[in-house]
């Protein structure tokens, strides 16, 4: 099992063991809490188990308070696990009867294959035909449809307790680069579920690094949350928002594909900006007086302090901002370098013989002592000139850039502009002719008969 694999793992179990470890309960809130997540199934990366045992939990659970997200990791074996592999012919039969009849049990799909001679008694594991059943969608809590379905309304309980974040395709600006056509910007915001306070800003992308970027403002801004509840976009189910997730003790929940029921809250904020925000923004782009993505920003800033964080909400009674103030719950800050430290990309690269590698098409110089080695590097993806290099656990000298073609990463490259300086007005030969024309008039003044006559009558 390598680095990525235990790392996932870990993740895994950081997100089961979340609602116990990112809040102080008191011990029998923590064991009801306990038991419930233990009667769940799972997607086990890794494994074909569906659940999670009480003691496994709970060993979790104390390993997290101990060591932390390292403590989850699976430890090290020599063994390698076998791959069981099936006919796809009988996995793909397997699947027609799940379908016929959702409510058939693996055994019951096993006993079928053996009793009509598909495949010979004792060749087929349950666990095995399950994994695939669950890969291929066909898991029985998947295929029985559940009818008249309920939905209770949420809420926080306390600031911060839980943030909803989303991303709204709003309006389109004047290409920066390609004169007369126009380019599409993206609104990502997050929601405090208890005061209905959002931060929020607008992209050229809606990629996974501008929403890193957007959740981290909104971190320093208003202190880390105890749960994020995102969509199953792509943005959203990366590795790494994990990772990150898992490392600021964040649990990240992701709502039920096609049931956005559960993120009405800023579904409702993004009305609200079609409506208030976005017509003006349109007005004065038509008007010309808005032209650029900072200036959106600017004015999404000023309305969204003016026009929503602090105007009372229908909800609430309360604004926004006075709600998330007034709440006594302390809020759980950080430092902006350890933040930084934690959002850092990882990737694994060789170094050569001669204590090189390449990263993202530049050169970099490491540590003789590292030479043909693996390593681990960290960096930011806004800025390729700084490269944190790991080995083994320990950290050495930053790699020292030897060619450096691009400074950051090609899903984060500014978009070039092409707009035109403003004239200043100044022109040397302009200004030094005006000198030399003032210089003359001030030399003619004092030479002059009348200034030497009106001299002389003074002294």
């Amino acid at each position: 099992m390598d680095d990525k694999m235990r790392e996932e793992i870990a993740q895994f179990r950081h997100q089961v063991i979340a609602p116990v470890v990112v809040q102080e309960l008191d011990a029998r809130t923590a064991a009801a809490v306990l038991r419930e997540l233990a009667g769940r199934e799972y997607r086990i990366p890794h494994s074909q188990k569906t659940r999670v045992g009480l003691r496994t939990l709970r060993r979790w659970v104390s390993a997290y308070r101990a060591g932390g997200l390292e403590a989850l990791k699976p430890q090290v074996r020599n063994d390698k696990a076998r791959t069981r592999v099936l006919d796809p012919a009988i996995v793909a039969l397997a699947c027609d009867l799940r379908r016929e009849v959702p409510e058939r049990s693996v055994r019951q799909i096993i006993t079928i294959l053996e009793l009509s001679g598909k495949v010979a008694p004792g060749t087929v594991k349950r666990s095995t035909l399950a994994d695939h059943l669950v890969r291929r969608g066909f898991s029985r809590q998947a295929m029985v449809k559940k009818k008249h379905r309920s939905f209770r309304r949420f809420g926080a309980k306390h600031r911060n307790d839980c943030w909803q974040g989303d991303c709204q395709h709003t309006l389109a600006l004047p290409h920066p680069d390609r004169p007369g056509t126009t380019k599409k910007v993206y609104l990502l915001a997050w929601l405090d579920d208890y005061s209905r306070l959002v931060y929020g800003r607008f992209y050229w992308e809606e990629k996974g690094p501008r929403l890193e970027d957007c959740l981290k403002r909104a971190i320093l801004r208003n202190a880390l949350p105890r749960q994020i509840y995102v969509d199953n976009g792509s943005i959203y189910s990366s590795r790494h928002l994990a990772r990150v997730a898992a490392r600021l003790n964040i649990r990240l929940s992701h709502s039920r594909p096609y049931q956005p029921a559960g993120r009405g809250k800023i579904e409702k904020f993004f009305r609200y900006v079609d409506t208030s925000f976005l017509p003006e923004a349109r007005n004065l782009i038509d008007a010309g007086r808005l032209n650029t993505l900072d200036q959106l920003n600017e004015f999404f800033w000023a309305w969204l302090e003016v026009g929503y964080n602090n105007k009372p909400h229908s909800a609430t009674g309360q604004a926004p901002r006075e709600r998330f103030a007034q709440d006594p719950t302390p809020l759980r800050k950080i430092d902006p370098v350890t933040l930084r430290e934690i959002f850092l990309w990882e990737e694994q690269r060789t170094v050569d013989k001669t204590g090189c590698f390449r990263l993202h098409g530049n050169t970099y110089e490491v540590e003789t002592s590292l030479a043909r080695r693996r390593v681990m590097v960290r960096y930011d993806p806004y800025d390729l000139a700084r490269i944190e290099v790991w080995h083994e656990g320990r950290r050495f000298a930053d790699a020292v850039p030897f060619r450096l073609r691009r400074h950051r990463h090609q899903t984060v490259e500014p978009v070039q502009t092409e707009e035109k300086p403003v004239p200043t007005g100044l022109n040397l030969l302009e200004l030094v002719k005006k000198t030399e024309t003032r210089r003359r008039a001030e030399l003619l003044e004092k030479t002059s008969y009348a200034s030497l006559v009106a001299r002389k009558k003074e002294e």
